[in-house]
This record gives structure tokens, sequence and C-alpha cells, in this order.
């Protein structure tokens, strides 16, 4: 079976870099990263497909926003709560936000979506987009593949060992998701303490 796979990655990988990377990409980038120092990819072309693949994958999103009334309203009526904090780091940090948003738990799908339903100007979002979407790719595969060998043996390791990696990711994974609804929490305090004192003064 992992042969099958490294053969697929052989002849697909960029295809499947690709598409990968529209849907999410983390786990992409580092897999690009370890096949780049593996030499089964050419680092420089896996950051731009990557890029591109992010890229398209946003502006898919920022369009839905846009232009489909129908399924923003679906998404708001499930995800309420992302599209308020959205909307206030939007307000609060403008434009930076594009590059950070790429970073930030179960925002990805959210704020392209947030900006498309503003009057933001579509060519200086794709422009934005288009950069952050290269420096995203950048920034997480040139590190997997400096350091591919050390990745490929806690990989190994992992799996020989996989009753203790099982539960040390589930752990990591559980404090992530906290420590994101801490941030998300405090966002939206911050809000109410604010609204609550404009209208009392």
């Amino acid at each position: 079976m992992e042969a099958f796979f490294i053969e697929l990655l052989k002849e697909y990988g960029y295809i499947i870099l690709f598409l990968w990377c529209i849907m999410e990409g983390e786990m992409a980038l580092i897999m690009a990263g370890i096949l780049a120092h593996t030499t089964h990819m050419h680092i420089t072309l896996a950051i731009f497909v990557a890029g591109i693949g992010g890229f398209v994958g946003d502006q898919i999103y920022f369009y839905l926003g846009r232009y489909n009334k129908k399924y923003i309203a679906k998404k708001l009526h499930t995800q309420r709560r992302k599209f308020a904090i959205a909307h206030i780091l939007l307000k609060k940090y403008g434009w930076p936000i594009i590059f950070l948003q790429r970073y930030m738990y179960g925002f990805r799908v959210i704020i392209p979506m947030c900006i498309g339903l503003t009057g933001y100007s579509a060519k200086k979002y794709a422009f934005i987009n288009l950069i952050s979407a290269w420096c995203w790719a950048a920034i997480t595969i040139i590190p997997a593949w400096i350091l591919g060998e050390h990745i490929l043996d806690i990989l190994n390791k992992a799996k020989e060992h996989w009753y203790v990696a099982v539960p040390v990711v589930a752990i990591f994974l559980g404090v992530l998701l906290f420590a994101f609804k801490r941030i998300e929490n405090k966002i939206l305090n911050e809000r109410r303490h604010r609204n609550h004192a404009v209208s009392n003064s």
C-alpha cells in the first residue's frame, strides 16, 4: 500500500498537491517538503503549485461570499459565531488578516467569505491572496524540506509506537482547539464590553 502511494505521488504529485491545497493544505505542504527532500519533487515548483492551489481555494470562497447568498445564509445559520469573530478581525486588522487567516483554525473558509460579503476590491483581494498563498506554501514546505530526514524518522517511530503517538497527537490537537476557543471568547467578550460601554455613554 505504501509503495503504491509513493508511486502515485511520484506520478501525480503536483496534481495531488494542487487539489489538496484547494481544500486545506498544511499536511499537503509537509508532504511536499518531505518529497522535495527525497528528490521526488522540485521544491520551487512544489511551492509554486501549492501556492496556486491555496490561492484558488480562497478565491472560490471569496466569490461564494460575493455571489451565492443562499450558501452564505446556510453557513451563517451554522457558523454565526465564527462569522462574528471574522467580522471583528477584519475591522480591526484589515487586509493583513488575509495573511493571518491561513494559520487560524476554523477560519480558512469563513474569512474569505466575509471579505467577499463586503465591497472589498476583488482585484486587490486576488493580488494579496496570491502573495499570501505563496508565502504560506514557502513557510511550511521549506522547513519540511530542510528537516525531511528528521520528520521521516519521527513518522517511522510514530508508526512503530502508535499507542504513544495517538494520545500525544490527540492531546496536542485538544490543547490547540482549547487555545483557539479561548482566543475566540476573548475577542467576543471584548466586543461585548465595548458595545456595553458605548450604550452606557
